[in-house]
């Protein structure tokens, strides 16, 4: 393990590390403990009672953050004919096909989420290596596959504030909340609609306890643990 530094020894000296904190006590404490000279993000992590190996225990799914993510977000939105012109118009950063493709081929990466229309998907099909790794390929179940009516509610929804959840290989899911510098009814109010979709994507092949360990913690800060009952519960309504 890396050797960490005299502020980290200070920060994690506010925790009780054999105390789980309930949401509103851990934000608080997250914002108290970030150390560093930059706005750090504050991230989610789940460790899930699912079998990563089962295609019947997939967790995966989207969650619209009511406060964003505290940075622009780059929108890249594969189309073509008139679709082009309506990302265009809804806001898009980038829209097109074939140049999109090529480029993208060569390495250029400078962009933070996609969109396609379905008729694109054969084409954007041969990117996968190079955005799957990135988390940026395009999927239907993730809502970033649209038709062109549709393409101006996905790029406003991109903007605003939404994020993709997974499971990976160690049934961990890591999700961003937003910066350090926020509110912290506003942290709270973007941890309660994770936790909301989290809920909704449980799979129904899940057995057993579905959330073991759900914690938070900033880029460089200590986690902190979540007491699961209220962290559960969370809800928007």
């Amino acid at each position: 393990m890396a050797k960490r530094g005299k502020k980290y020894a200070e920060a994690i000296k506010l925790i009780d590390r054999n105390k789980t904190y309930s949401p509103q006590e851990a934000i608080g404490l997250a914002k108290k403990v970030a150390y560093t000279g930059f706005d750090e993000t504050v991230e989610l992590h789940l460790r899930m009672g699912v079998d990563p190996r089962d295609a019947e225990q997939q967790v995966r799914g989207v969650a619209l953050l009511p406060h964003g993510l505290g940075k622009k977000v780059r929108v890249l939105v594969f189309a073509q004919g008139e679709a082009v012109r309506n990302a265009e118009s809804a806001g898009a950063d980038f829209a097109g096909g074939d140049e999109l493709i090529k480029k993208i081929e060569g390495g250029w990466l400078e962009f933070d989420t996609t969109i396609a229309t379905p008729d694109m998907m054969g084409k954007v099909g041969r990117l996968g290596k190079i955005l799957g790794r990135k988390g940026l390929m395009p999927n239907p179940k993730s809502g970033t596959v649209v038709d062109g009516d549709n393409l101006p509610r996905a790029i406003e929804e991109a903007r605003q504030g939404r994020v993709e959840f997974k499971l990976d290989r160690a049934a961990i899911i890591h999700v961003p909340l937003g910066k350090v510098s926020f509110e912290e009814d506003k942290l709270l109010a973007n941890l309660t609609a994770v936790m909301e979709a989290v809920v909704r994507a449980k799979p129904a092949g899940a057995k057993g306890q579905y959330v073991k360990t759900a914690s938070i913690a900033t880029t460089m800060g200590p986690g902190i643990k979540l007491d699961l009952k209220p962290a559960l519960s969370l809800t928007s309504a």
